[in-house]
């Protein structure tokens, strides 16, 4: 070859070293070329395409930041140059400087507007950056250019998916298949937004397209898993991250995942395993800290608890996104944290302003329509409670429109709370936006959610604006951190006028009490032995029938000592699982405790489950997560209820309770006086008898199981805040009559 001819005679000569350097670049010799180049700069240093090329050869050979030096000098030799900037962008971007990127990609733009790999490039760094809006108007601009490009429908169909636009986004990517049928990972991300749309059959056959297409695709088989779990197949979903793990053992997102589905197993060491090897491989993986600490406390799991909870504690106030809210509740009594932690969730999962129009004021209609929306229409706590409350509302005032927003079996509470609606519907597998529009044509003036942030909550639907006001009830026991919840109901006990800067809602504070007892379960009549249930004949009974994962150290500290100052005492647990048994069990003993003082009660029929606190003696209440339908069923069946009431929603709920029994006494102003009331009840035989006389006097006499009255002071509730809204008033606290 001529060059290499004139090489053998001028080792130095420019044109020679940079042609040869080029033509490697084309065949991909990316060390050849960087060489090559490299020899050529140091005879003429001032050639600006030279550097650029030098510049793409170690981009190649993922010597980013010498690439970005190449390009530099580039952009100094001839800053007009658009080629330069372009390059300069794509090496910042590999650098993960993306807001450095996106200027140069500016620049570059300015100087050529048609550039369109810069407009797509610029795209995907504004997709980074969190702003999807201007991602899809750079590959709008960059498809009119070229709408041929696969890869840019693709792109376009990524920031569809961030900005919600579902449907949209489908079609994006199916138009990327049509133009390149064997376009894998535009399969798997088109199954992901059907996963979103709740076409979870779909989903899964996108994500099997993408295997077959690409068999080692780590993400597509971890995505598989997802669409598994949510059509409850988690066996099926195991096998798939397995896979997942297989082609990508460092895939944080598999382990983490992976976790999830175990923890729905109630394989609860597994799972702890599986969150630990995810935040080994990614310590920030996103909401994944809570979870993983959460589901060591349901095994009652305390190891490092303190060093734990600190780095969490700290993440958090950092404005990490380290938990999704619910386990917060259980761990902290910081209402503050909990806002904090749930605003910045929602801002990470849910779109920040609705797909669908805006909605349009209607007149005020005669009757109310009131919405609510609930994963928990079934046997379930939240289900117990708002079945009277649906029963007991006045239909010349309100219409109630049940929305199943999970799948549950069709069993007695589910068609209880079916026949209680006006209308009820299914809509499990709808999507978000979709139910938001059907609320809408079906004019529902207010929608209230029974969710927030538990299991299986959808939230998605709210911020689609599923009716003019919006209100968050029971389910949840803290604030959603949401903008477009314009309401959360509670009292004055469990959000105290001056905690109120902690919620993001407006309060709606029902007198005595927000939570609603009126449940015709049955109390078992059968009669029922300490024996029977592991007890002792003799000696004084503490219970606490709280999930396990509200068991915490600094309580069960109390506990031990409480057990020890009454002779002959026993702690009634609640069992969920053996090794949560074991590891109290352990606590216990290495606290001076007799690891047999701790009784673990099975589950029972609810009926029988009510009666069997006749063999208790006093329920002593965990914090900050204290008992909620466990103290309404203590309370139902006569047993006095200690509690100590913290800061937050969650730690004060006993205390709305024991406070609408008229029953103060037995409410703990500090956790040294906790202790001190749990020793001298327990040597206070006709105290705890007075107790219970008057909780028997009371069921009867107070509002708390007063479903009628409860509906009366919501619907008047209902009605303020209607009005407000027809007035153009912004939303504001009250107390309801």
């Amino acid at each position: 070859m001529i060059y290499e001819s004139i090489l053998a005679s001028d080792p130095a000569s420019f044109d020679a070293l940079n042609l040869l350097g080029a033509l490697a670049l084309q065949t991909g010799a990316f060390l050849e070329a960087e060489t090559l180049i490299g020899r050529a700069l140091i005879s003429i240093p001032t050639v600006t395409v030279a550097h650029i090329n030098r510049g793409r050869a170690l981009m190649a050979l993922q010597r980013s930041e010498e690439a970005l030096q190449a390009f530099d000098k580039a952009v100094a030799l001839e800053a007009n140059r658009p080629e330069a900037h372009f390059n300069r962008a794509n090496a910042l971007q590999l650098l993960k400087r993306p807001a450095e990127a996106l200027a140069s990609y500016d620049q570059a733009l300015a100087l050529k507007p048609d550039h369109g790999l810069a407009l797509n490039n610029r795209g995907t760094v504004l997709l980074i950056l969190a702003r999807p809006a201007e991602a899809l108007a750079s590959y709008d601009a960059a498809l009119a250019l070229d709408p041929k490009q696969a890869e840019l429908h693709y792109n376009r169909g990524n920031a569809l998916h961030a900005l919600h636009r579902l449907d949209d986004a489908v079609a994006s990517y199916d138009q990327a298949v049509a133009l390149k049928p064997d376009y894998a990972q535009a399969y798997n991300n088109r199954g992901s937004v059907l996963l979103d749309m709740r076409r979870m059959a779909e989903a899964l056959s996108s994500y099997d397209t993408a295997i077959a297409l690409d068999p080692t695709n780590a993400d597509a088989h971890n995505n598989r898993g997802n669409a598994l779990i949510a059509l409850k197949r988690q066996d099926d979903a195991l096998a798939s991250f397995a896979r997942a793990l297989t082609f990508n053992p460092v895939l944080a997102g598999a382990y983490a995942n992976q976790a999830n589905a175990l923890a729905e197993l109630k394989r609860l060491d597994d799972a702890v395993a599986s969150y630990d090897k995810a935040l080994a491989i990614d310590p920030h993986h996103p909401f994944l800290a809570g979870p993983a600490l959460h589901t060591r406390m349901k095994l009652c799991d305390w190891t490092e608890f303190d060093a734990r909870l600190a780095t969490l504690t700290t993440s958090i106030r950092a404005g990490r996104n380290v938990s999704v809210p619910f386990p917060l509740l259980a761990l902290i009594d910081e209402p503050e944290l909990h806002r904090l932690a749930a605003e910045s969730y929602v801002a990470a999962k849910l779109p920040s302003q609705p797909s669908l129009e805006p909605l349009k004021k209607r007149p005020r209609p005669a009757r109310l329509r009131i919405g609510y929306f609930s994963a928990d229409f079934r046997n379930h706590a939240v289900a117990n409670f708002v079945a009277p409350l649906f029963e007991a509302h006045d239909r010349d005032k309100v219409e109630v429109y049940g929305f199943a927003i999970a799948s549950g079996p069709e069993d007695e509470m589910r068609r209880r709370i079916s026949a209680a609606c006006t209308r009820f519907f299914e809509v499990s597998e709808t999507s978000d936006r979709n139910i938001a529009s059907y609320a809408r044509e079906l004019e529902i003036d207010i929608a209230v959610d029974l969710n927030g942030h538990t299991q299986h909550g959808r939230l998605g639907i709210f911020a689609e604006r599923c009716a003019p006001v919006q209100v968050n009830f029971l389910g949840y026991p803290g604030t959603t951190g949401a903008p477009f919840v314009d309401y959360l109901i509670a009292d004055e006990t469990v959000i105290p006028f001056s905690h109120e800067e902690n919620y993001t809602e407006k309060i709606i504070r029902i007198p005595s009490t927000f939570l609603i007892n009126g449940s015709q379960t049955k109390i078992s009549e059968r009669a029922l032995t300490r024996r029977e249930f592991g007890l002792p004949d003799t000696g004084f009974v503490f219970c606490c029938f709280n999930n396990s994962y509200k068991v915490l150290p600094a309580f069960f500290e109390i506990w031990m000592r409480l057990l020890k100052a009454v002779p002959g005492s026993t702690l009634w647990l609640r069992h969920e699982d053996e090794a949560a048994t074991v590891n109290l069990r352990k606590a216990a003993v290495a606290r001076g405790v007799e690891g047999d003082r701790l009784v673990f009660a099975r589950p029972v029929p609810l009926d029988e489950h009510l009666a069997r606190h006749t063999l208790a003696d006093l329920f002593i209440d965990s914090s900050p997560y204290n008992a909620h339908s466990t103290a309404s069923d203590a309370l139902r069946a006569h047993l006095p209820v200690l509690t100590c009431p913290g800061k937050s929603f969650a730690s004060r709920v006993a205390a709305s309770l024991l406070t609408a029994l008229d029953l103060p006494e037995l409410i703990a102003p500090s956790t040294e006086a906790y202790e001190s009331m749990a020793i001298e009840l327990a040597n206070d035989a006709p105290r705890l008898a007075e107790f219970r006389r008057k909780l028997s006097d009371h069921r009867h006499s107070r509002s708390l199981f007063d479903a009628k009255l409860f509906a009366r002071r919501i619907e008047a509730a209902y009605e303020s805040i209607h009005n407000r809204y027809q007035a153009g008033l912004p939303p504001a606290s009250l107390t309801s009559g």
